[in-house]
């Protein structure tokens, strides 16, 4: 009998749906996306940017810029893809991005429905938008 080994493997895109959608030059509305995991470089770059320098809150737009690699049929995402993007959406983005490259400590607690006991949920396995993406 042969034993197959099975390894956890490493999600290192995340699937997204935007609550309002990103709107393009021509008023296509694009809603779903991909994230993928940020790395070292990623959070360090934009650090050198004279624009984060000026305003520290610009430091978010870089950075999405950098992790978002879809927002629909778009593949080129920059920042001023991002600058354009809802206040819902950019919001939902910042979370998820914290979200999924948290430490691994995102847990909630949340009440059990059925016997109101709280239960601790890791929300780093939700998955943002509908099933299957």
């Amino acid at each position: 009998m042969t034993t197959i080994e099975h390894k956890p493997s490493l999600r290192t895109e995340h699937a997204f749906t935007l609550p309002r959608g990103y709107v393009d030059a021509r008023g296509t509305v694009h809603r779903t996306g991909t994230m993928r995991l940020a790395t070292a470089r990623d959070e360090i770059e934009p650090l050198r940017d004279p624009a984060v320098r000026q305003n520290e809150a610009y430091l978010t737009v870089l950075l999405l810029a950098r992790v978002i690699t879809r927002v629909g049929d778009v593949t080129e995402v920059t920042p001023e893809l991002v600058e354009g993007l809802f206040a819902a959406d950019f919001d939902h983005l910042q979370r998820l991005y914290e979200r999924i490259n948290s430490d691994g400590d995102s847990v909630g607690i949340v009440a059990c429905p059925d016997c109101g006991h709280d239960i601790e949920v890791d929300l780093s396995e939700i998955s943002d938008g509908p099933p299957g993406e």
